[in-house]
């Protein structure tokens, strides 16, 4: 029986930058950071308040990931945040560019879409 997600792990083409974007932008706390030195890598593995966990990755240079159009795999990462509409705002003082909010039509929830340092898509959603 599954009983939740433990972790989500992400590969980065800019080490720095995704680790300022994860950890100073977003807010996720650092676990522990590792530098692997036989594949030339750094893992930080990263914590949300619900215990889930982020775990980022640097490689030499990795290939870029289809996202538009939408490539088969991975959709998209969401978040839970009390009002999207406060964290869309932070966002943007943080120069991400955040889409508009929408409400999902079946929960009646809002969210919204913004990108990581990679153009890797991730979501909002109003918990």
């Amino acid at each position: 029986m599954l009983k939740g997600l433990h972790h989500a792990a992400i590969i980065c083409a800019d080490y720095s930058a995704s680790k300022h974007f994860y950890v100073d932008i977003l807010g996720l706390s650092v676990i522990a950071e590792n530098y692997r030195a036989a594949r030339d890598s750094y893992k930080l593995d990263l914590l949300l308040p619900d215990g889930s966990q982020v775990e980022l990755f640097s490689f030499p240079s990795p290939p870029s990931r289809p996202s538009f159009p939408e490539a088969r795999g991975l959709r998209h990462l969401a978040f839970i945040v009390d009002s999207v509409d406060s964290f869309a705002d932070y966002l943007e003082s943080c120069h991400v560019e955040v889409e508009p909010i929408r409400v999902d039509e079946y929960t009646g929830k809002k969210y919204t879409f913004f990108n990581d340092p990679d153009g890797l898509p991730l979501e909002l959603y109003e918990g």
